[in-house]
């Protein structure tokens, strides 16, 4: 049997993949056995604190629990090769010397960074101005392990004896009821990981009055971390090491890595490409993938959120105006908005939109920005459409930055997430920056797809993830083509 089971504890959901390798182009029959998801509803309101963004762990991890019983019911035990792990990255809670959390979980969408640390500078600021004094190519985000460990730190906040952990880190200790490890492309999302040596950067951490004990151990990338203690239905079943939801999401949609640029919008939004060595460009990330090399990331904060303030604004209109209750079902809301936008001619007649309603990893202070309003193009609609067409031109943006630094040319365009698959009119938006066709993959959640195809690798299914997803990786079939 070659089933494995795939987890991607997100932001907005929280999903489960059951695979079977042996499955693949069998007809009429698809490797992806089972999938579900949940709402992730474990975010917690702080009063007065509008910023943060703390999330109940415990409630996180009971949620993929209770889907990972779910998911693998009747499915005999000795039928389930592995269990691989992915989610949200950057983010971090404390755990106490016997590593259960004594803090919230405290998000990658987390602002208190950009509070003013000292004199003029932001915390961030403050991170960012030590690293260059020490010629680090270290670069924390608000949000980012680094800097939120920074301002616990500084704010009195950052007991001794505690250790930060990346969520999806530990719901791998709590299967295999183990000590929390990491690997490198979660490590690398703290903002605080040498990646070319592949440890933590001591001296920057040291600057920043930060013990390196403050920070986990760091493992192998798919490499076998443990196996199942925690779920009797499930025991001994290994379990990888997690890894990053932006490694996973490309690892489980692009079927030829150095041919393929992968576009992903979820929550947010990124723009990812393989390349073989560094690449150094300040408006990109360079993050480690699961095999040898790295991604070169374009990772924008605008995508599903930026869309999904459209649609509150549209709902507030409803319900001060008209009176109208917002309508619980929020894909109804989504689905009346692609309509709209999909009967507006492209360039929205003269409408332009800047989606960066929070700001950007890079300009914290940028704003959104809509320009060339007239009396013709002011309707939901236009603003649907230039918003999407936005979110298109932003990711036009980084692919010239990743051209400009040496990117060498792709022949593939790999589209995933939920925002590009559901919305016809953001496809053919990015389709018309690029000057090609968007392939997608047959099956969804990518980013758990991902996760399990690591364990494959783990437990020596296949030798590298790349081949793993050669094996795995269809799209779907070209349903129109337009001219670019």
């Amino acid at each position: 049997m070659s089933k494995f089971v795939g987890i991607d504890l997100g932001t907005t959901s929280i999903s489960t993949v059951l695979i079977d390798l042996n499955m693949v182009d069998l007809p009429n029959r698809s490797p992806v056995l089972r999938q579900l998801s949940v709402n992730n509803d474990s975010q917690i309101d702080i009063a007065g604190q509008p910023n943060y963004s703390e999330w109940d762990l415990d409630r996180m991890i009971g949620l993929a629990l209770n889907l990972l019983g779910d998911i693998t019911t009747g499915i005999p035990n000795r039928e389930i090769k592995g269990i691989g792990v992915t989610g949200q990255m950057h983010g971090m809670v404390l755990l106490d010397k016997n590593y259960q959390p004594c803090s919230n979980f405290i998000g990658w969408q987390d602002k208190r960074g950009h509070e003013i640390h000292s004199g003029n500078l932001t915390y961030v600021q403050r991170v960012r101005s030590v690293a260059n004094s020490i010629q680090s190519s270290s670069l924390p985000s608000a949000g980012y392990m680094g800097t939120t460990l920074f301002w616990l730190s500084e704010n009195g906040r950052l007991p001794a004896n505690t250790q930060a952990c990346f969520a999806p880190d530990y719901l791998v200790s709590q299967l295999c009821q183990s000590i929390p490890t990491t690997d490198r492309t979660n490590a690398a999302s703290s903002g605080c990981f040498n990646i070319t040596n592949n440890s933590w950067n001591t001296d920057f951490l040291k600057s920043l009055n930060l013990p390196t004990t403050h920070f986990p151990f760091v493992s192998e990338n798919c490499s076998v971390a443990g196996t199942v203690k925690k779920l009797d239905s499930l025991g001994g079943i290994p379990v990888s090491v997690a890894c990053g939801d932006n490694q996973a999401s490309f690892a489980g949609s692009v079927d030829d890595p150095k041919n393929s640029i992968l576009v992903n919008v979820g929550t947010g939004g990124q723009i990812s490409a393989f390349v073989p060595n560094l690449h150094q460009n300040e408006s990109l990330d360079i993050r480690p993938f699961l095999s040898d090399g790295y991604l070169l990331v374009g990772a924008g904060l605008c995508g599903g959120r930026s869309y999904r303030s459209l649609k509150h604004f549209v709902q507030q209109i409803g319900q001060s105006v008209f009176g109208i209750e917002p309508n619980q079902n929020a894909s109804d809301l989504y689905l009346i908005l692609n309509q709209l936008a999909d009967c507006i001619p492209i360039k929205s007649e003269g409408l332009r939109c800047e989606p960066i309603f929070g700001g950007s990893r890079k300009q914290p202070d940028r704003r959104g920005i809509w320009s060339g309003i007239s009396e013709t193009n002011f309707t939901i609609g236009h603003f649907a459409r230039s918003l999407l067409e936005g979110i298109a031109n932003e990711f036009d943006v980084f692919h010239q930055q990743m051209k400009n630094s040496g990117l060498s040319e792709r022949t593939k365009l790999v589209g995933s997430g939920n925002g590009i698959r559901r919305n016809k009119v953001l496809q053919n938006s990015i389709e018309s920056k690029f000057a090609t066709s968007i392939s997608i993959p047959m099956h969804t959640e990518e980013a758990a797809v991902g996760a399990a195809l690591s364990a494959s690798v783990a437990i020596g299914y296949f030798e590298t993830i790349v081949n793993a997803g050669k094996h795995f990786i269809r799209y779907q079939p070209k349903q129109y083509k337009d001219e670019y």
